[in-house]
């Protein structure tokens, strides 16, 4: 049998992506009670970072130690996918001397290149289009802290990123509306957006996109390898960054997320950070638990 990837959220079913939020909030709750759970003894995860992330990194090989298992570090330095060596070449290799892969890179055709020929279950850890992993530990979340995110309106702003591209899909698979909120010329995906209408809106005033929402999102206004365009990203967010104000205009119950590292006084105030509707550490730690329950369904099929 040809091995699962997670490349983006429309890689598992409504059900089997659900299934996963609740066994990570089961493993998070396990590994504060200090309950031991090695199902991975002899497992190797191979991590290959082509960007590098302080909360990738260790969420993933934190995890696999957490699960018995053991993790190996390619850094650029390391590795020459698509350079040196042929991308399925790199693929075949490496996918036989580990069980299970996980990418952080920025052409996500190299991402699919890699799984076609790999025979290990690969992992999207970040590229340019989509951050998957990301949107299991906000769901998660949401769902530790308000309950089920079905039928909830989740309002992103900002930039038209991977992760907005990412709550595009993750509005499908967990059938929520979503809102987004950015200046003309930094849309999402404009396929995803065509392709999910019936439940993705884009608006340009934050304040008429926060109105009535459960969840409000933000991220960088300039993400890694944009750092050049970060004056002309400034002028264009200066009316997007994400205040108690603005929160104010949500539901009493709405949360915030960032998935960090965020610039204080860009794109979220500092008070916000530190407000208690703010739930951006919980949403850091809920990295390693979700990403667990991840490897844990790719590799074995869901709770041994």
């Amino acid at each position: 049998m040809s091995s699962r990837h997670f490349l983006t959220l429309g890689d598992l079913t409504q059900q089997e992506l659900d299934g996963i939020i609740q066994r990570a909030i089961k493993l998070k709750q396990d590994h504060r009670n200090g309950v031991q759970y090695m199902p991975f003894k002899g497992k190797v995860l191979g991590m290959i970072f082509e960007k590098s992330s302080t909360r990738t990194r260790v969420s993933f090989e934190a995890g696999m130690s957490q699960l018995g298992g053991s993790a190996i570090f390619l850094s650029p330095r390391d590795t020459q996918l698509g350079r040196g060596e042929p991308i399925e070449d790199s693929a075949r290799v490496l996918s036989s001397m580990v069980d299970i892969i996980m990418i952080r890179t920025f052409e996500h055709k190299k991402l699919e290149t890699f799984a076609q020929y790999s025979n290990s279950p690969v992992i999207n850890a970040l590229t340019d289009d989509y951050h998957p992993c990301q949107l299991l530990a906000d769901v998660q979340t949401y769902v530790e802290h308000r309950g089920s995110i079905k039928g909830k309106t989740v309002t992103w702003i900002g930039d038209g990123n991977n992760m907005c591209n990412s709550y595009i899909n993750a509005a499908r698979q967990f059938d929520f509306n979503l809102v987004v909120a950015c200046p003309e010329g930094y849309e999402p995906m404009q396929a995803l957006v065509e392709a999910n209408q019936d439940r993705v809106s884009i608006v340009r005033d934050p304040a008429e996109a926060a109105r009535h929402s459960d969840l409000l999102v933000t991220d960088v206004w300039a993400s890694m390898g944009q750092e050049e365009e970060q004056l002309l990203r400034e002028k264009a967010f200066a009316d997007y960054q994400v205040t108690p104000q603005l929160m104010d205009l949500a539901n009493k119950d709405a949360l915030f997320m960032h998935c960090l590292p965020a610039h204080r006084g860009e794109e979220v105030s500092h008070e916000m950070m530190e407000d208690p509707r703010a739930v951006v550490w919980d949403e850091a730690e809920n990295r390693l638990h979700a990403q667990k329950a991840l490897m844990e369904f790719l590799l074995l099929g869901g709770q041994s």
